[in-house]
């Protein structure tokens, strides 16, 4: 099955769990035809990894497994505010969560840092940048984790995390930008899974659908519920629930139990309080400091801190599973140097011959 055809049968699979938004769908297959940057069709396209990335890398998939995070990348990483107030740094989207081998997210992670390093975003090779990521999940594993807290510590994070595009009075008017747009009635489980989130009772919110957000998930419905509350704005969201692309590859029809919470709940971390899955609904705050933080900023970091930290939350994920540590350090200590750079160039380039065939496509129907 080529690209195309993956994609549209990924699609309809997709569409027996919840209706699909499809001015969202159409505007994910532009990104992903993108001339001249990669890096969304990677993002959009975790369906065909889990179909590639066995046949690609066959030897790494007997490794040992984990809950990973699945759809991992340099862009899947954010920043929200602890039940202390602290600002805390780690993995921002775990829909893709499932058991797989710890190898699939470390290769992911390095192949998007390659296919962001084509885009002109991190100015660091693809050798170093799997040094980088290598030597902060190993240590990690060793430390029994390392959670990320950017109050006195973690400068790096600190400074990628309050850049200008985070700023409250830019967040604000971009996301209140919705409130142009015509008023909504989400369905009811999600309206009072928002109301519900919001930080009092009482509050009256406009519910609001929330167009062309994120990039994996696009075309699964996404509301908000914005409000007003003690002199400034409030916001929480609401996000369609979908089982795994995993899922979809192994061919199952049924939508199981989510591995979201699990693996939230089992990572190495300070908690987020209002990021959880109820009933068919992910549910978060939306803040200017709880959010993803998007690849231009990365550009202006040090990046090989910041894949150094990323392979360190990657392990703080793996070790919510019992006995990893001991496990998967065992299993890297038998691995031979440069494996995880010679992954994420075959998985580059795998990537990117799907990306031309897609670009292709979408020419000969223009």
């Amino acid at each position: 099955m080529d690209v195309v055809a993956a994609t549209s049968n990924y699609e309809a699979w997709l569409a027996r769990f919840c209706p699909l938004h499809a001015p969202d769908l159409a505007h994910k297959h532009t990104q992903m035809a993108n001339p001249t940057n990669p890096f969304p069709f990677f993002r959009g396209t975790y369906y065909r990894w889990v179909a590639l990335w066995p046949t690609t890398c066959p030897d790494l998939t007997a490794a040992p497994h984990v809950l990973a995070i699945g759809d991992l990348h340099v862009e899947n990483y954010g920043t929200w505010r602890d039940p202390d107030g602290r600002l805390c740094w780690g993995v921002n989207d775990f829909d893709e969560a499932d058991h797989l081998p710890y190898t699939s997210d470390l290769v992911r992670l390095a192949t998007s840092a390659r296919l962001a390093r084509k885009a002109g975003v991190l100015d660091v090779k693809t050798a170093d940048s799997c040094r980088a990521i290598l030597d902060g999940y190993r240590d990690a594993l060793a430390a029994g984790g390392t959670p990320f807290v950017l109050e006195e510590r973690h400068p790096e994070l600190r400074a990628v995390a309050t850049v200008a595009a985070r700023d409250p009075v830019h967040f604000w008017t971009k996301l209140t930008k919705l409130l142009d747009d015509p008023a909504v009635e989400p369905p009811a489980d999600a309206r009072a899974a928002l109301v519900r989130a919001l930080p009092v009772s009482g509050l009256t919110p406009a519910f609001r659908f929330r167009p062309k957000a994120g990039m994996g998930s696009l075309g699964r419905p996404r509301f908000v519920a914005l409000a007003e509350w003690n002199g400034g704005q409030v916001c929480r969201e609401a996000k369609a629930l979908a089982p795994p692309a995993t899922a979809w590859a192994a061919g199952s029809t049924d939508a199981g139990e989510s591995q979201m919470n699990e693996a939230v709940g089992g990572a190495v971390r300070a908690p987020d309080p209002f990021y959880r899955t109820e009933g068919a609904w992910v549910v978060r705050r939306l803040a200017p400091h709880c959010s993803r933080i998007e690849l231009d900023s990365l550009g202006k970091a040090d990046a090989g801190r910041v894949l150094n930290a990323m392979g360190a939350e990657t392990a703080n994920v793996h070790l919510g599973t019992p006995g990893a540590g001991g496990e998967v350090l065992k299993d890297l200590a038998g691995r031979k140097g440069g494996w995880l750079e010679a992954a994420a160039r075959a998985m580059a380039e795998a990537t990117e011959k799907d990306w031309a065939a897609w670009r292709a496509a979408r020419h000969g129907k223009s």
